[in-house]
C-alpha cells in the first residue's frame, strides 16, 4: 500500500477515484479510501518526509556514496525538476537514502545546499568514496565539503556517453570493448584493455576515446577498493535501478500536481523500495576500508616487516 497509493496519485487518478481503483485491484477487502482519508494520509506522509528532512545524522556515518541528479516529469507541471539523490552504504553493509532534494538543474550550488544540510545535521566524517557521472556540480561541492573523498565516475553513465559519440552501427562492438576495460582484473590490465579501445577507434572516432581518457583515473579508481565491493563502485546502480522503476511507474497526465506533492509520492516510492534494497556483497571488508587498510587491484596490501639491523 505504501508505494501503490502514490503510484495511483502520479498516474493521474483524482482522490475521488481511489476507492474505485483499488476495489477492483482488491475486491471487497479494499480499505476505505475516501478524498478525506486520502487527504488525511498526504498529511501524514507530508509529516513524515519533513522528520525524515530534519532527522539527526551525527551518530550515522556511510562508507561509500552514490550521488545523482534524476529527472522525472510525473506529472510535475511543465518542467521536469532534478532530483538530487545521496545514497550511502553503512559501516554494516546496508544502503540508506541519505540525501533527496530538488534542484533547478545539477548545478553546484544545488549539490552545495544538499550536502551542507546534511553536514548541519551531523554528518561529520567524510564518506570514504563517492561515486556519480560527470557531472561538474556534484564533484565540486564534494570537494569543497568532504575535500577527503575519492572520486569514483559512474561506468553506466560513460558508457552511455562514449556510445553517443558514434553511430549505432559500431555501438555494439564499441560496448563490448568497454566492458572488457572495467571488467579487468587488475588495474594493469584495464589500462591495456584501453590502450586497445584507442587503438581500435582513436581515428575515426576520436571524440568518443577523449570522452573516456579525460576521466581515466576516477573510471579506475574502484581497483583500490576490495574486489568484493567492485561491482557496487562502478555504478550509480544503487539509484539508477530505484529510479528506473519510479520512471516507469509515473507519467505525464493532465491535471499536474504540484513539486511539493510530487516530491512527496516520488520520496514514498523511494523508501518503499527502500525496504528490498540488498547489502553490500563482502561486508566482512567494511571494517578494514574504515580502518585504512590500503586495497591494490581488490587484495589488501599486507605491509612487509621491517628487519631491525643488529
Amino acid at each position: 500500500m505504501d508505494a501503490l497509493l502514490p503510484i495511483l496519485y502520479l498516474r493521474g487518478l483524482s482522490t475521488g477515484d481511489f476507492q474505485e481503483a483499488l476495489s477492483a485491484l482488491l475486491g471487497q477487502d479494499a480499505p476505505n479510501l475516501s478524498p478525506s482519508v486520502i487527504a488525511r494520509l498526504t498529511g501524514e506522509w507530508q509529516g513524515e518526509y519533513e522528520r525524515w528532512q530534519t532527522r539527526d545524522l551525527s551518530a550515522r556515518r556511510y562508507v561509500y556514496v552514490w550521488a545523482d541528479g534524476v529527472y522525472l516529469q510525473a506529472r510535475m507541471q511543465d518542467q521536469a525538476e532534478c532530483i538530487l539523490v545521496l545514497i550511502g552504504a553503512t559501516p554494516e553493509g546496508r544502503k540508506e537514502l541519505i540525501g533527496f532534494q530538488a534542484g533547478v538543474r545539477e548545478s553546484a550550488q544545488s549539490w552545495r545546499e544538499l550536502l551542507v544540510e546534511i553536514k548541519r545535521r551531523g554528518l561529520s566524517i567524510a564518506p570514504h568514496i563517492a561515486v556519480g557521472d560527470g557531472a561538474l556540480g556534484f564533484w565540486k561541492a564534494l570537494d569543497e565539503l568532504f575535500p577527503g573523498t575519492h572520486h569514483q565516475r559512474c561506468w553506466l553513465h560513460k558508457t552511455a556517453n562514449v556510445l553517443n559519440k558514434v553511430p549505432k552501427s559500431v555501438q555494439p562492438g564499441m560496448k563490448g570493448a568497454l566492458r572488457e576495460i572495467y571488467l579487468a582484473p587488475t588495474r594493469a590490465q584495464a589500462e591495456v584493455a584501453l590502450d586497445l579501445f584507442e587503438d581500435a577507434y582513436g581515428a575515426r572516432y576520436p571524440k568518443a576515446v577523449e570522452c573516456l581518457r579525460k576521466d581515466q583515473r576516477a573510471l579506475l579508481a574502484f581497483f583500490d577498493w576490495p574486489a568484493e565491493h567492485w561491482i557496487h563502485l562502478r555504478t550509480t546502480n544503487p539509484i539508477e535501478s530505484v529510479f528506473a522503476t519510479v520512471r516507469h511507474r509515473t507519467v505525464r497526465t493532465k491535471g499536474a500536481l504540484s513539486p511539493t506533492t510530487a516530491r512527496l509520492m516520488v520520496f514514498k516510492l523511494i523508501m518503499a523500495a527502500a525496504k528490498t534494497w540488498r547489502r553490500l556483497m563482502g561486508e566482512n571488508q567494511l571494517p578494514k576500508v574504515i580502518a585504512g587498510v590500503r586495497f591494490q587491484d581488490g587484495s589488501e596490501v599486507i605491509p612487509l616487516p621491517t628487519n631491525s639491523a643488529a
